[in-house]
């Protein structure tokens, strides 16, 4: 092990590739915090979070004047005992996604150094359960879009190899109703139609349309209800036969057992951006695991097709791409299926002149 020396940081800002709209907001960028840690070796490791338009700036700042002084000198390896420090040094802003947001940024840095370290790529070292994983896509199903743009993009999808599509869902409840038909007749039955309402719903408006949707065999109803409403989502659970889907506005493993030992979800999509990072990532999957559940993680495509690569019950990587713009290599994808980088570390191949022309106002450089 070697001790860090030298932790860098910095901010993106990526506009995504087509228009996202769903039941609660229209967003136009993705803030993206940026931290390279290197060790007294010389060995650097890169990590990553982000923000979907706000809320950037604070969390760079945390990083910082709190983050990034408190991981200098420690031994990098130590990745474990670090997420706990920091997790306590922020205990007054814990549990929350700005810190949630900051500390993935950090933890995601040490693992990527780590596997490096151990010239291992991330899936392997961190279990190596698949070979490939399943790929759904979200770009074409989103709010605003008409029916006939929904229909194309599934069937594109489903001719690409693709397992299946989501469709965002807030309308009146007819207009979801018919634009999910219209996707169900048109790609048939062996192909999974996703709904993801983003919140949006009240306990008794979320039964009643889970009651219609019962009907077109869609694959999950995910997040119907405010995250911190774990009694809407036990009540929902009782009373549809949908899988109700949770997890990417979840920001403690805690808030998983919770879910889970209530019976108020049936997929956990953890994403490793609002977790914290890679370190309880991986205990939430496992904690999945253990109550016979499957992980379908939200977004970063990029760097969970690793991670679900690395546990068993991982079912589903969500296309949505993030990164082509600072990376010199994309998501591989075979078959309908995304295959993890056998490169050591995250697999992610940055484009650094890129993300040097790209940075926003606040990076800068702390030594030991």
């Amino acid at each position: 092990m070697a001790r860090i020396a030298r932790v860098e940081f910095l901010m993106v800002d990526l506009q995504p590739k087509v228009k996202r709209v769903d039941a609660i907001q229209s967003f136009v960028s993705q803030e993206t915090p940026i931290v390279r840690i290197t060790d007294a070796d010389g060995v650097s490791g890169t990590g990553y979070s982000y923000t979907i338009g706000t809320g950037g700036p604070a969390v760079l700042s945390l990083i910082e004047r709190t983050l990034a002084p408190a991981i200098l000198g420690r031994e990098a390896g130590e990745i474990e005992a670090i997420w706990r420090d920091l997790l306590f040094l922020t205990h007054a802003t814990t549990v929350g996604p700005l810190t949630a947001i900051a500390m993935a940024a950090i933890d995601t840095a040490l693992w990527d150094l780590r596997c490096r370290r151990a010239n291992l790529p991330l899936h392997r070292l961190a279990g190596g359960a698949q070979g490939s994983v399943p790929l759904y896509t979200t770009e074409g199903g989103w709010l605003h879009l008409p029916v006939e743009a929904l229909v194309e993009d599934a069937l594109r999808a489903k001719a690409e190899g693709f397992t299946g599509a989501k469709l965002k869902v807030g309308r009146p409840v007819h207009e979801d109703v018919a634009r999910i038909a219209a996707v169900r007749e048109a790609v048939g039955p062996g192909f999974e139609i996703f709904t993801d309402a983003n919140q949006a719903f009240r306990v008794d408006e979320a039964i009643r349309r889970a009651r219609h949707y019962e009907a077109l065999d869609i694959g999950w109803l995910e997040e119907p209800l405010p995250a911190d409403d774990i009694d809407g989502h036990v009540r929902l659970s009782q009373a549809t036969t949908l899988p109700v889907a949770v997890g990417e506005s979840l920001y403690s493993p805690s808030h998983f057992r919770e879910y889970l030992q209530r019976g108020a979800c049936s997929v956990v999509q953890v994403d490793v951006g609002r977790i914290g990072g890679i370190t309880p990532w991986l205990k939430v999957a496992h904690l999945a695991e253990c109550f016979n559940v499957a992980v379908c993680p939200h977004f970063l495509m990029e760097l969970h097709v690793a991670l679900c690569a690395a546990v068993p019950n991982a079912r589903f990587v969500e296309y949505i791409p993030q990164l082509d713009e600072i990376t010199t290599e994309g998501l591989r994808i075979e078959a309908g299926c995304a295959i993890p980088s056998e490169a050591p570390g995250l697999g992610i191949a940055w484009d650094w002149p890129e993300i040097e022309r790209r940075k926003v106002s606040g990076s800068g450089v702390l030594l030991v």
